[in-house]
């Protein structure tokens, strides 16, 4: 299966046996063999390129789901056959760690129970370089070089407020009914501004009635009827008590990154943490 699904995403079988580190020939007879056990063909094969049949692409979206499994088993069994003791620093946002850090952290005590984590809830950029944490997940790819980051997902958001603002002022219907109703502010209302602004919805400068550095606090604010915040959909969805503003407007999108420094990322221990991290946060 690992021949067909290398076949499949490279397009030929030079770059599939590159990638698998085999001979062209011995992947070559690994994708007939397949073939022949399942009676079906899964490529057209031409001088230069595999190109999948029907019955290869919908094998593939099997095969994709399989092979990603198995990667998690692979990760869960490293994880129990390595020490995972001691204690490691993770950084993200307060919102992110109080959200959704914890269940995170209670997997991770699932597969290495002797491992502590301490969050470091910061909603400004931690310095790695300086040890102050060893993984961070943050929103803006660095750009030192000695740091590794990986991409886990593009996220989306969207407005929010509480169910009782909007029994008591209405449900904006349009983006220009917004200037009609409060804003929160994550404490810098210009930048907030801008970013609405790129996204089509504009505020007024005025309209930002209340705001704090502290996403948490933020959220009470929202909670108390204080008017309309962008939040994550992730933590969003946990609370019955808020309701998206606009809901049919496009999604607030904004990656979610994954770092640590290069020297940490060949111990066995970060390296194995910082993958399930990154696994649990590209399935929230």
């Amino acid at each position: 299966m690992r021949a067909f699904l290398a076949t499949a995403e490279t397009g030929s079988l030079s770059a599939a046996a590159r990638h698998l580190g085999l001979t062209q020939p011995t992947l070559g007879r690994q994708v007939t063999a397949l073939e022949e056990e399942i009676g079906l063909i899964l490529f057209q094969r031409t001088a230069r390129s595999m190109a999948l049949t029907d019955a290869g692409r919908d094998l593939l979206i099997e095969a994709r789901a399989m092979g990603e499994a198995a990667g998690r088993i692979t990760l869960l069994a490293q994880a129990r056959a390595q020490a995972l003791d001691g204690t490691l620093k993770v950084t993200a946002s307060d919102m992110m760690s109080a959200y959704v850090l914890p269940d995170i952290m209670l997997q991770l005590r699932g597969i290495a129970p002797r491992l502590r984590i301490d969050v470091i809830a910061a909603n400004d950029i931690r310095d790695i370089l300086k040890r102050e944490a060893d993984i961070a997940i943050r929103h803006v790819r660095p750009d030192q070089p000695d740091l590794i980051a990986r991409l886990v997902r593009e996220a989306t958001g969207h407005l929010y407020a509480s169910k009782d603002y909007v029994a008591t002022r209405g449900a904006p219907k349009t983006v220009a009914d917004l200037a009609a109703h409060d804003f929160i502010s994550f404490g810098d209302d210009i930048r907030l501004i801008e970013a609405l602004a790129a996204r089509g919805i504009i505020v007024p400068p005025q309209n930002m009635r209340s705001g704090s550095t502290s996403g948490i606090t933020t959220w009470e604010l929202v909670r108390r009827g204080f008017g309309i915040l962008p939040m994550s959909d992730d933590i969003a969805a946990q609370f019955p008590y808020v309701v998206q503003v606009l809901p049919d407007h496009p999604a607030i999108t904004f990656p979610i990154w994954l770092v640590t420094h290069r020297e940490l990322h060949t111990s066995r221990r970060i390296r194995l943490v910082f993958d399930l991290i990154a696994e649990m946060l590209a399935d929230p």
